[in-house]
């Protein structure tokens, strides 16, 4: 064993465990399983590599992954993540820390978890923020549960059409399973209708809905007359936000929505090739009874200082399981971390240039792409931020793939056929000229 130093047991403590249990070898505790699938073959595997050796590898398997200037949204944005951001995420009272279950041993962790809901509620405008939602689609998701619970004996949920498709199927998958019944908002120019939503709601059952801040197609929804035709019903309004445009659009109090979810990733959470990120959710206090999840209040303890612990406990699986607001366990607090260090280092300033410089490159690159020819608006008249799409006239899985090898990720194909664009503040003008470029090309 001493060719293999960081090995917990030696060879004695292996011998003698193996009495203990009444097995003369390592092997004997396979005996029972059929001899017909034991591998009985040499393992393929390298030689042993020097650590220059390995970083030369993996260097090597890392200039496979193609590396795109990213022209799409669709729910995951290519926002500037700050340095220091993962560097703090990195020390290790952060990176290995769990639940807070104990508060006196966990103040940090609960200090920066209330930090985290106190600028979701600021972001927001509502009252009461939890953490720990795993993503924006399991945040709508439970806000589908969370209408269910509010409204009492009504059992059917209104969703928009404009909703990304993903997180419409994850909604979907909950009620399945849940006994819920989901019905579609139709569109009308792009945007949820009024219209539509007051025929469903005629219908009666409605417990809420959920409808976008800014749907599918990049356009920012008006959703005057929205809350209040739902509170006639006696339904609650949910409505689903990019938490960094919400520096410069309504805020979902604004609105007079009841609920807001969403996906942090666009606080400067790299995409990372789809994750991690972390979902939010927030509310009125009238429904804080009802958030799932946890939630870190504040108190002082027995000396009159300031302290935090997990409130509202027995909404919690690991108290009353059959009672849980929520089945969703597992800590996203590193991520939370994350959106706090960001939000903390931008401020309010940061997050509105963030939002004008995107919205003057996306409105940059939609007039030039239409200067082309090869495209045709969809919605003219409709406001939009960041993300448009527009409808293409020439093949666009050709003209995707050609642009893919040109070292862009862009022109994605929506269900209708459209191609979807969006530009952070990432993307500089000679990016948005030589994507141009190559579409001419």
């Amino acid at each position: 064993m001493s060719n293999f130093p960081y090995f917990p047991h030696t060879a004695e403590d292996i011998r003698q465990m193996l009495e203990r249990i009444g097995v003369s070898s390592l092997e004997d505790l396979y005996s029972d399983v059929p001899a017909d699938f034991l591998f009985k073959g040499e393992y393929d595997l390298p030689d042993a590599k020097s650590e220059q050796e390995v970083r030369d590898w993996f260097e090597k398997l890392a200039a496979l992954n193609p590396k795109l200037k990213v022209f799409v949204g669709q729910g995951s944005y290519d926002h500037y993540s700050p340095a220091v951001i993962p560097n703090l995420l990195s020390r290790s009272e952060f990176l290995t820390a769990y639940t807070p279950y104990q508060c006196e041993i966990s103040q940090g962790t609960l200090r920066y978890i209330f930090e985290y809901q106190t600028m979701i509620c600021n972001l927001t405008g509502l009252d009461v923020s939890n953490a720990s939602m795993y993503d924006g689609p399991t945040a709508a998701a439970e806000a589908m549960r969370m209408a269910v619970a509010c409204a009492k004996k009504k059992n059917t949920v209104l969703v928009s059409k404009g909703l990304l498709p993903n997180v419409l199927e994850v909604i979907r998958t909950y009620a399945k399973y849940y006994g819920t019944t989901i019905e579609e908002i139709a569109l009308e120019g792009g945007q949820t209708s009024l219209s539509s939503l007051k025929a469903l709601l005629a219908g009666g059952d409605v417990a809420g809905a959920i409808i976008p801040s800014i749907n599918r197609y990049g356009i920012i929804e008006d959703l005057t007359g929205f809350a209040e035709a739902l509170h006639e019903a006696g339904a609650v309004l949910a409505e689903y936000c990019d938490p960094s445009a919400l520096a410069v659009v309504k805020s979902p109090a604004e609105w007079g929505a009841d609920i807001a979810v969403g996906d942090g990733q666009s606080l400067g959470i790299p995409m990372m090739l789809g994750g991690p990120s972390v979902g939010f959710m927030a509310c009125k206090k009238d429904y804080m009874r009802k958030l799932p999840g946890r939630i870190v209040g504040q108190t002082v303890d027995s000396e009159g200082r300031r302290a935090f612990v997990l409130t509202l406990q027995a909404r919690e699986q690991h108290i009353r399981r059959e009672k849980a607001t929520s089945n969703i366990c597992s800590n996203e607090s590193l991520m939370a971390l994350y959106v706090t260090v960001y939000l903390s280092l931008m401020g309010p300033q940061g997050m509105r240039e963030v939002n004008e410089k995107s919205y003057a490159g996306a409105h940059y690159l939609y007039e030039e792409l239409l200067k082309t020819g090869k495209f045709e608006p969809v919605f003219p008249d409709k406001p939009f931020l960041k993300e448009f799409v527009l409808r293409p006239l020439v093949d666009l899985d050709a003209l995707q793939k050609k642009l893919y090898q040109a070292g862009f990720f862009a022109a994605l194909k929506t269900e209708e056929g459209y191609a979807s664009f969006c530009v952070t503040e990432k993307r500089s003008k000679e990016d948005i000229d030589t994507l141009i470029h190559e579409i001419l090309r």
